[in-house]
């Protein structure tokens, strides 16, 4: 593929993986302020987003088989936790701003066990194990397969966690 094709997918799918997060978060929103159309709305299009996205990694090649994205996903947690979010904390700390530290602290922490998960199913121990996941809604851990009291990231309560079968 053209050099310049490649950039412009490439481009194409940052830039609608973050609209659909966006959108997604706005969905979240409207439901609060109770206006289920306007979710709706943002729902839809964030979907329509997601269609061009994988569009553009479809044309970047980027879909391979499951083992491939185990691994290629196993390394990029462990790049972005041990990396970029490092810096990021560095950063806030030496601006002195504790919030920003925490929330990247936390971000890091979560990644590394998204490493983890990745890694447990890379080693086929969850390839025919069905299991239930439960998600902190205020940092993002991942807890495999029992709801804790507490997330062990961000101390938020457990019913903080939302489950995914």
């Amino acid at each position: 593929m053209d050099e310049r094709l490649r950039e412009a997918f490439h481009r194409i799918y940052e830039g609608e993986a973050k609209a659909a997060l966006r959108l997604k978060v706005f969905a979240r929103k409207a439901e609060e302020e109770e206006l289920p159309q306007m979710a709706k709305l943002f729902r839809v299009i964030a979907f329509s987003e997601e269609i061009h996205g994988e569009r553009a990694l479809r044309m970047l090649r980027e879909i391979k088989d499951t083992d491939t994205h185990l691994k290629e996903s196993f390394q990029s947690e462990t790049r972005v936790a041990g990396v970029a979010y490092e810096q990021f904390v560095e950063l806030a700390e030496a601006i002195g701003d504790p919030l920003a530290a925490t929330i990247f602290s936390n971000a890091r922490d979560v990644e590394d066990a998204h490493a983890k998960l990745y890694k447990k199913a890379i080693n086929h121990l969850i390839g025919e194990h069905e299991t239930t996941y439960y998600t902190c809604q205020v940092c993002g851990y991942v807890s495999d397969g029992v709801c804790p009291e507490a997330c062990p990231v961000c101390s938020a309560p457990r019913d903080q966690f939302v489950e995914f079968k």
